[in-house]
């Protein structure tokens, strides 16, 4: 079983410092019935980030919304030429119910890059990004980057119905092969996804596998992974407090050969090797 990558070749995305930013609202519109897409200008030394890691937002206060810690959240799009950074958010709480307020011209306080991001096999290995709901976000920024380095990418997108599908014309943009699967097609179950993964194997087409957003298919990920010993990493979603790595907020229960350990999901993460990461 393949669950990380040898030392020679390896393409990692590195530790960048992380730094306090405030940046100004370019647009913050709604992408469906339940996405809103917040771009933000940023200093430039903000879009050193790398696919995997993650910003704490300083999210706003208003009447009786005053949301107390900031808000861990990917990055969407990384856009170095136009000192831009942009986050895919689905308004939940009361943290993102405020972010939903920021209007073009406002002022957005971040903290980051934070934690460890993905890492891709050397020689052009063609990868698939398979991701559902929240992780079609943390997935936008890997497809041009692993593009860039030589791979051929094919995205796997899940969502509940198509009106709730996104990234496709972005990722098709940045040169992937986009297959989309939901619910209301009735094609984005376990076993039709396990079934299409195997073929893309057997095309040539998967030699490492990224995963995101979804538990159930994260298990159908580590088994055709197991089954070819291929190379995957998945990223975590956990709840944060500090996102440093102090508050332990975040471990979550991950296998290290026989083992059982705990890992803090900000800093140790929030990427893993696919086949450490356990059931949630």
């Amino acid at each position: 079983m393949l669950s990380k990558l040898p030392d020679s070749g390896l393409s990692a995305s590195p530790r960048r410092t992380a730094a306090e930013y405030d940046t100004r609202v370019v647009s913050n519109d709604l992408v469906n019935a339940e996405y809103r897409l917040l771009v933000l200008d940023v200093p430039p030394e903000a879009t050193r980030a790398v696919p995997g890691q993650f910003f704490h937002l300083l999210c706003p206060q208003h009447g009786q919304l005053q949301p107390f810690f900031r808000r861990p959240m990917s990055i969407f799009r990384i856009d170095p030429e136009n000192a831009r950074l942009a986050f895919l958010y689905k308004v939940t709480g009361r943290g993102t119910a405020t972010m939903a307020t920021l209007a073009p011209g406002d002022t957005f306080n971040i903290l980051g890059p934070l934690g460890i991001g993905f890492s891709v096999p050397p020689g052009g290995t063609p990868i698939v990004v398979l991701a559902r709901g929240v992780g079609l976000a943390t997935m936008g920024p890997l497809v041009p980057w692993a593009r860039g380095r030589g791979h051929p990418v094919t995205a796997i997108l899940s969502a509940r119905a198509p009106a709730f599908l996104m990234s496709v014309e972005q990722m098709r943009a940045d040169s992937a092969e986009v297959l989309t699967v939901t619910d209301a097609e009735g094609n984005s179950g376990v076993d039709a996804v396990e079934r299409l993964l195997e073929e893309l194997h057997d095309q040539g087409r998967l030699g490492a596998i990224y995963i995101c957003g979804s538990n159930r298919l994260m298990l159908a990920a580590q088994r055709v992974a197991e089954r070819f010993g291929l190379f995957g990493e998945v990223a975590m979603e956990q709840q944060m407090a500090c996102g440093l790595g102090m508050c332990f907020c975040c471990v979550r229960s991950f296998r290290e050969g026989g083992d059982i350990v705990h890992r803090r999901v900000c800093c140790e993460g929030p990427v893993f090797p696919l086949q450490d990461a356990l059931s949630w």
